[in-house]
């Protein structure tokens, strides 16, 4: 590599006591173990408004913050709980204030977390969400059930999940720099995500 890779990882979850923080942390911390350095985008931290396209992205909070910070990394990784089958409300704020320059042949992470079963119909609405916007996603993919009883004073309690985790961090460094060709044709179709 001639230059360090950027990992950025997007927390979808506000509460305070996150187990989807504390698994990208984990992510990270395998990510910069790799060599990469890092960086925790806590959605917690940023004002973003409900979407209104009427609105420029420089007039809607910390939007445009949120979208430099995307642009500066090589890979990114998105993490959320699950809520009604999908992903957080927070990060799909997050993710319409972003278009093509956040996201075009960049090398993305998924990781959800449910309270129940396995959150998969999270990671497949967020993949498409990643395709439509012409980003490589990676094929490995973490997924934790029963969160509740699946950390113990910040821990994972299953080793192999935490291992699942990071490996999920090291992918994002050994592919953040992928040249995906061709461009998805659900990108092709895409146009809200021109102009953000």
């Amino acid at each position: 590599m001639d230059r360090d890779v950027h990992i950025a990882a997007v927390c979808g979850s506000l509460r305070d006591a996150s187990a989807t923080r504390l698994a990208l942390e984990r992510a990270l911390e395998a990510a910069a173990e790799g060599g990469a350095t890092t960086e925790l985008i806590d959605l917690r931290e940023y004002d973003l408004p409900t979407f209104d396209p009427d609105r420029d992205r420089e007039d809607a909070g910390d939007a445009e913050l949120l979208a430099e910070r995307l642009r500066e990394a090589d890979a990114i990784v998105l993490g959320t709980p699950m809520y009604h089958g999908s992903y957080s409300s927070p990060l799909k704020a997050a993710l319409d204030y972003s278009g093509f320059d956040e996201f075009r042949d960049k090398t993305v992470g998924l990781l959800a977390v449910s309270g129940g079963a396995f959150p998969v119909t999270a990671l497949e609405h967020l993949r498409s969400v990643c395709r439509a916007l012409n980003a490589w996603v990676l094929p490995h993919e973490v997924a934790i059930p029963k969160s509740h009883s699946g950390f113990e004073d910040g821990e994972f309690v299953d080793p192999s999940l935490e291992e699942r985790t990071a490996t999920l961090g090291r992918r994002a460094v050994q592919y953040a720099t992928i040249e995906p060709d061709p461009d998805s044709f659900e990108g092709d179709q895409n146009v809200g995500a021109e102009g953000k």
